[in-house]
């Protein structure tokens, strides 16, 4: 068996998904002064998806995208690949916070999968979409029991999942480890991030959208006409502005350029490893001929995938909070919570434990306190916002980009009429006290899942004001 700690020593610091020779050529940055119909903030799914809703529902609209890096550099390019159906952060999520509208929610998110699907196919993307579903897979007895609710709630809701027992979950995916599972075979696709946001950015420069990369936002200012009104938005770059009559924000876990908005979210850092391919011997031991997505049941839970090439991507576990809403470089290496992640797949998969590891990353995540994307329209209704997605971006972005699309067009739409748009999540608290809360609640979490998922009284407490975690 490797070493867990040799397992990730030649491991490559950066995402799997972006050291890839397709990248695109970078987009030259701002330099001057522009003007547009639409400027988009932030050149991530978010942000590309908005500007190809807004070609399409408009193809004259001149449309301009800020990108601070390259395009689908940041979430977009170091996620795990999932592109879930759900709006919500899953469906208990969806009932607890939204449950007059679940149904409709539901239903959109499926709308809006189908979408993703549909474009990827008419754009010819080669971001190995594959609509394999997704296996959430319980590991302690108490788990098993919750996944039965989970399944009971699904089909009430009108999903076609299946709960597997101990032989179904196993002969499905070879793994010791499992003790039951919950089969959604149309919730989910998975995809390669960062091709996928490539691809949408070529598609938008096909359709005639400027794009700009390197092109770091540093202020959002509204200028106001003669009579009072907002006349137009001027978005400043450190060499160059745009002028717009509307505006798109899609920065995630970035600060916003609206400024009251950084209140509701805190960057907190995801960790991820890449195997290298598995041979057939090795992919015949672990069986996962679904190449199925699985997700994990605990709080501090798992989730891993097949990439086109059989490699075995493998995150999640640790969420981490740096003081301060910290965001740099140095925060995405932790070697610590890398040998935890080797550990766990070599105890998930003893078939491949002499397996080693070619990549290791992080990416922050926006997590807001409803754990599911929020929205704004400011400045007398010309700029439009959305970010929280929690980490189930992948296919939300899409939703949130048409969401803005809807509110910066001004006319009344079903989306715009949820309370799911309306509404706001709860504030953060300042430091010290949020990244005290933080940190209890991350101790309370591991706790509970020691203790057979019972929560303590700083959870429940959680729950009660409506800032309860929900994997």
């Amino acid at each position: 068996m490797v070493n867990r700690t040799e397992a990730i020593a030649d491991a490559l610091p950066l995402s799997f998904w972006l050291d890839d020779p397709a990248a695109p050529e970078p987009a030259p940055p701002l330099v001057g002064r522009a003007t547009a119909d639409l400027v988009v903030v932030g050149g991530g799914f978010t942000g590309l998806w908005t500007a190809w809703l807004a070609k399409a529902a408009d193809p004259g609209r001149d449309v301009v995208v800020l990108e601070a890096d390259r395009c689908g550099w940041a979430a977009s390019g170091r996620n795990g690949g999932f592109c879930a159906a759900s709006l919500t952060h899953g469906l208990s999520n969806g009932v607890e916070r939204f449950p007059a509208e679940i149904d409709i929610l539901e239903r959109m998110g499926r709308q809006n999968l189908d979408a993703i699907a549909a474009t990827v196919a008419a754009e010819r993307i080669d971001c190995d979409f594959e609509r394999t579903g997704e296996l959430d897979v319980a590991t302690e007895p108490y788990q098993v029991e919750a996944l039965a609710e989970a399944a009971a709630e699904a089909k009430a809701h009108g999903s076609a999942v299946t709960l597997l027992d101990t032989d179904a979950v196993r002969a499905a995916v070879h793994s010791p480890t499992y003790l039951g599972g919950l089969w959604d075979p149309d919730g989910c696709a998975l995809v390669n991030p960062a091709r996928l946001a490539w691809g949408l950015r070529h598609s938008c420069e096909r359709a005639g959208v400027r794009l700009h990369e390197h092109s770091p936002v540093d202020a959002l200012d509204e200028q106001v006409g003669s009579a009072g009104a907002s006349a137009s938005i001027t978005v400043r770059t450190p060499h160059g502005e745009v002028r717009a009559a509307r505006a798109a924000v899609g920065t995630n876990a970035s600060p916003s350029p609206v400024r009251r908005l950084r209140r509701y979210i805190v960057p907190v850092y995801d960790y991820v490893l890449m195997s290298e391919p598995l041979d057939a011997g090795q992919l015949h031991a672990i069986g996962w001929d679904g190449r199925q997505g699985i997700g994990g049941c605990g709080n501090q839970f798992l989730y891993y995938r097949l990439s086109a090439d059989n490699r075995v991507l493998f995150g999640g576990y640790d969420a981490v909070y740096h003081y301060g809403n910290g965001l740099r470089p140095s925060l995405e290496q932790r070697r610590a919570t890398f040998t935890t992640l080797a550990t766990l797949f070599a105890e998930t998969f003893p078939q491949l434990e002499d397996v080693r590891f070619t990549h290791a990353w992080a990416g922050a995540i926006d997590t807001c306190s409803r754990f599911c994307a929020f929205f704004d329209l400011s400045h007398h209704g010309r700029v439009a916002s959305v970010a929280g997605y929690t980490g189930l971006g992948v296919g939300a972005s899409r939703f949130g980009a048409q969401v803005m699309v809807d509110l910066l067009s001004g006319t009344p739409t079903e989306r715009t009429a949820l309370s799911f748009v309306a509404s706001k999540p709860l504030p953060f608290p300042p430091e010290p006290i949020r990244y005290a809360g933080i940190q209890l609640t991350r101790w309370s979490m591991a706790h509970a899942d020691r203790h057979a998922g019972r929560r303590n009284l700083w959870l429940r407490t959680l729950d009660r004001l409506g800032m309860g975690f929900d994997s």
